[in-house]
C-alpha cells in the first residue's frame, strides 16, 4: 500500500523535473538543484547529514553537499524518485513514513510557493491529520528559537503549545499550513496570526522558526 511519504517523494521528484535545475525555492539561497541535492544526502550520506542539526558537522555538509549539486541533475531525481539505499533508516518502511512525510510536503511546497503563480493544493482530511500527527511530535523542535510564545491551533479547536514564552502568538489554520509557518515559511503560510501587533510583526519576521 502507498505511503503518504511515497506519494510526496514522487510527488517532489516530478516537480523538480518539470521545473528544472535552475528554478526558485523558498529556500534562502537554494534553487531546485541545490534542493535535490539537500534530499539526496540527507538520505544517503548520513556522514554529513547530521550537520543539518548539529552545527559542528555543518561544515562537512556543506562540503559533501556541493559535491552532490555539481552531480547530473537527471542522476540526483532518480536517486530522489528511487529512496534511499538498504542500510539507510530510511529504507524502513515506517521511519520513512515518520521521517519523510513532512520533509517532502514542506519541499514540494518550496518550489510550488516559490512561482508566482502558485494555487493552494486540495489536501483530504487524512493527510492534514496525518500532518498535524506530526507536528505534534515536532512543534517545540521547530519553534524552540520563537521569539515569542506561539500556539498552533487547528480550526476545529485543537492546540499545540510550538513555544513557551509571552506575550503568545496564536496562528490558526489547516494542519498543512500551520507546518509551513512552523518550519519558518511564514509569509507563504495560510494562517490566521493573533496577537500583541509588536509580537506578531516580530514572529512573523523572525528566520529562527523550524528545523
Amino acid at each position: 500500500m502507498s505511503t503518504f511519504a511515497k506519494r510526496e517523494r514522487l510527488l517532489l521528484a516530478d516537480l523538480l523535473e518539470t521545473a528544472g535545475p535552475d528554478a526558485p525555492t523558498l529556500c534562502e539561497g537554494w534553487r531546485t538543484r541545490d534542493l535535490a541535492a539537500h534530499v539526496v544526502v540527507r538520505e544517503r550520506r548520513p556522514d554529513a547529514a547530521g550537520g543539518i542539526l548539529i552545527k559542528q558537522l555543518a561544515s562537512r555538509l556543506d562540503r559533501v553537499q556541493a559535491e552532490f549539486v555539481e552531480k547530473p541533475y537527471e542522476e540526483l531525481l532518480q536517486l530522489i524518485r528511487t529512496g534511499p539505499p538498504r542500510f539507510s533508516p530510511f529504507s524502513l518502511k515506517q521511519v520513512d513514513e515518520m521521517s519523510n512525510t513532512v520533509e517532502f510536503y514542506v519541499h514540494t511546497e518550496d518550489v510550488r510557493r516559490a512561482q508566482p503563480a502558485w494555487v493552494p493544493r486540495d489536501l483530504d482530511g487524512v493527510f492534514q491529520d496525518a500532518l498535524w500527527s506530526r507536528l505534534e511530535r515536532s512543534a517545540r523542535l521547530m519553534g524552540r528559537g520563537a521569539p515569542t510564545g506561539l500556539v498552533l491551533r487547528r480550526p476545529d479547536g485543537q492546540t499545540v503549545v510550538a513555544h513557551r514564552g509571552t506575550p503568545v502568538v496564536t496562528a490558526t489554520g489547516a494542519p498543512s499550513e500551520l507546518l509551513m509557518y512552523a518550519s519558518g515559511r511564514q509569509p507563504v503560510a495560510d494562517v490566521t496570526v493573533e496577537g500583541d501587533q509588536e509580537a506578531v510583526t516580530k514572529l512573523q519576521e523572525s528566520k529562527q522558526l523550524g528545523l
